[in-house]
């Protein structure tokens, strides 16, 4: 379908980013699914549709923009093991200031993991897988998609902070104040369950290096 299918699942991907999250939708969902039900349906779409859009990408039109060069694979390989560490430290964690923490009334603001980096610590790495992988998709299709996911991810923590400021209230302040103050790389609750998440961010690096071609048709290696 070339374009077309390209520009169909660019829109797919934005409604289902945006619909599912909006009031009223979301309390609807969630009251019939339950937290955590909702929490899984809406990660599947979402791992769905973002499969369809980078498969559309590959079967869009090639105009090439910039050449290929070996040294560009080497800054995506670098790149991707924070992307994934931060991953298996941020995915089901406590984070009152994203939509998709969990179980964000035991977050503690005194140890805040990864939250103590950044707010939004999955829209980090979206940012930074998507400007790696920029760098490394020199023709016009990918330069959309992974130029428009940088933005996306850079705009989003914002319009996320301003709605979770105003459903907060005072609270949103007194928090991040209170994790701006914790050690910039604070002791975790178990260091053991830090060691698991750790090793659990090599072994997404590890099979997301060997299940690229198979995935999208290309090595990633040099």
């Amino acid at each position: 379908m070339g374009w077309g299918e390209y520009a169909l699942a660019f829109a797919a991907f934005f409604l289902t980013h945006s619909v599912p999250i909006r009031p009223p939708v979301r309390p609807w969902l969630v009251a019939r699914l339950g937290s955590a039900g909702f929490g899984i349906a809406y990660s599947a779409l979402s791992l769905g549709v973002l499969a369809w859009l980078i498969g559309a990408a590959g079967r869009a039109p090639y105009v090439p923009l910039w050449h290929w060069s070996p040294w560009q694979n080497h800054v995506v390989l670098t790149a991707m093991l924070p992307v994934c560490l931060i991953l298996a430290l941020a995915i089901a964690r406590p984070n009152p200031f994203s939509f998709g923490g969990a179980r964000n009334e035991r977050f503690d603001p005194v140890r805040p993991g990864i939250v103590r980096l950044t707010r939004h610590p999955l829209l980090f790495a979206l940012a930074f897988w998507a400007g790696a992988h920029l760098l490394a998709n020199g023709d016009l299709a990918h330069a959309i998609l992974f130029g428009i996911f940088a933005l996306f991810a850079g705009l989003g923590g914002r319009l996320v902070d301003r709605r979770k400021r105003r459903d907060m209230g005072p609270e949103w302040q007194r928090i991040d104040s209170a994790r701006r103050q914790a050690p910039f790389l604070p002791r975790p609750d178990s260091w053991a369950g830090a060691a698991i998440r750790l090793a659990l961010g090599v072994g997404l690096y590890a099979a997301l290096v060997w299940m690229h071609p198979y995935l999208f048709g290309v090595s990633p290696l040099p």
